[in-house]
């Protein structure tokens, strides 16, 4: 077991500016001692296909690799349509096929939204509880990171709202611990 803590970033926006790219970016140098994060950018990975899933492309391998390399998983995700975007979705199905190659299987990690609404992502990241239950995936429970009305909260890039800054701190915190009694 190495003395450093390997996470992997992965927001769920395709957007340049997107909100979540950014509250992840902020995650990143917000990070404890002895922890490190990548983040996986998910724009190059192909529309989930079965007929496939035996031979994925090779940046579904290298996904899959990161995943594997990886103590812990932090994603920060929007909200579409009441829900988790497609573009999540479809890296969290390449990631877990095929039956039973499921790269995502025993990570332990953490969710982050920020969205424009009031409910700042919120069914999105119960969505993403629901899904990591069958992906044998556990996550923190507290405390939740849901940024509210984040167009106000980001300026020029940054994230400058104090409050959701110490969230992810805590957060952070928290999936470090969770990771460190999980590997013992």
């Amino acid at each position: 077991m190495s003395n450093i803590i390997k996470i992997l970033g992965i927001h769920g926006s395709l957007r340049k500016n997107s909100y979540n790219k950014i509250v992840l970016e902020t995650a990143r140098d917000l990070l404890p001692k002895n922890v490190e994060m990548e983040i996986f950018e998910l724009d190059k990975i192909p529309i989930f296909n079965q007929d496939l899933e035996n031979t994925p492309s090779e940046v579904v391998t290298t996904f899959k690799k990161k995943i594997r390399d990886a103590d812990a998983i932090l994603i920060a995700t929007p909200e579409y349509n009441y829900s988790v975007p497609g573009v999540l979705k479809n890296a969290i199905d390449w990631a877990s096929r095929p039956y039973p190659d499921n790269s995502w299987d025993g990570k332990p990690v953490a969710i982050m939204s920020a969205s424009e609404g009031l409910l700042g992502g919120a069914r999105a990241q119960y969505h993403l509880r629901q899904i990591f239950v069958y992906l044998n995936m556990y996550p923190i429970n507290k405390p939740e990171v849901i940024i509210q009305n984040a167009k106000e909260k980001i300026y020029k890039g940054k994230l400058e709202d104090a409050h959701s800054i110490e969230k992810i701190k805590e957060l952070l915190n928290a999936l470090v611990d969770w990771t460190m009694k999980l590997q013992h």
